[in-house]
């Protein structure tokens, strides 16, 4: 378990004087490993020995230029764990404004370095939306988060939404969804995870948090045994939402919106196994309407 060292006190306190809420403060030091309850203390203790006002916005919004700090590191010779800056290499994704995904042209609407995030359009049909929404609707459950203490899965109220999995290449329509996403992430189809399906409904929302599995917490080597850690993930927009709803990147200061059809792609492996921490993220409360996604996470080896 971490502690509140010297590092981490220098990071409470650059990051509460930039104005960011407890609420994303407490949620990063919880996927870096601390208890909740550790990591709500520190925060408060932060906000009050170095006399910031905490803000009252919603827990996704920060100052200009977002959590300008990355994490801290823990102690030397923790496993898994990088002392040294993330290293920013060439992607895999295709360049180009337009890329042949498989069985359908997906235009490039943005393209972001650091973290590295990519925007697109037209992955998905309306009609290919609609089908998705409408065979998962009915076999919808409470969405969960892992333990990284466990491996287990805990339902929170950082993220309040409904969801399914779908096992890949299910049937003929779900391969050929995963067969399209895979070639535009330029990933080995065997690498990805089955095709995830969440519904948000007014004020849903998902705290900032990482997708990768916290490289020195017991409870991820339960699934890294299964394919090694996540490298990618790309959050496909099933709807248009009229307000709210948008992927954010509260360390920089990225928001996408969702448009039905779209996706958002980002890496936080490189290939020298390091994680990047700028990939913090999380869906931004939906302010009207409601809200579905297809998420599909990639490993990097063969995820069975």
């Amino acid at each position: 378990m971490p502690v509140v060292d010297a590092a981490w006190q220098e990071w409470l306190r650059t990051n509460a004087a930039r104005g960011c809420t407890m609420d994303s403060m407490i949620d990063a030091m919880v996927q870096a490993g601390f208890a909740a309850d550790a990591a709500a203390q520190a925060v408060h203790g932060a906000f009050g020995a170095f006399g910031v006002v905490a803000s009252g916005a919603a827990a996704s919004s920060v100052a200009a230029g977002g959590i300008e700090a990355a994490l801290p590191q823990t102690a030397p010779g923790a496993p898994g764990v990088q002392r040294t800056p993330y290293a920013y290499d060439d992607g895999p994704v295709a360049r180009g404004n337009t890329i042949r995904a498989f069985d359908r042209d997906v235009q490039v609407l943005m393209r972001c370095e650091r973290p590295q995030v990519i925007v697109f359009a037209n992955v998905l049909s309306p009609e290919e939306c609609d089908e998705v929404i409408e065979r998962s609707r009915h076999r919808l459950k409470r969405s969960t988060i892992v333990d990284p203490a466990t491996g287990q899965e805990d339902v929170i109220r950082n993220r309040t939404s409904e969801g399914i999995w779908y096992q890949r290449g299910e049937d003929a329509f779900i391969e050929r969804l995963d067969q399209r996403i895979a070639s535009l992430m330029n990933w080995p189809v065997e690498n990805g995870e089955g095709l995830q399906i969440l519904h948000y409904g007014p004020t849903g929302e998902y705290r900032p948090h990482f997708d990768y599995f916290p490289p020195d917490q017991p409870g991820s080597t339960v699934h890294t045994a299964r394919g090694g850690q996540r490298v990618a993930t790309l959050v496909i927009y099933l709807n248009d939402v009229p307000d709210g709803g948008e992927t954010i990147f509260p360390e920089a200061g990225l928001s996408v919106a969702a448009k039905q059809g779209g996706a958002v792609y980002f890496r936080y492996m490189n290939g020298q196994r390091q994680l990047d921490p700028l990939t913090l993220h999380g869906g931004a409360p939906v302010r009207a309407g409601d809200k579905w996604i297809m998420t599909k996470w990639m490993r990097e080896r063969a995820y069975v």
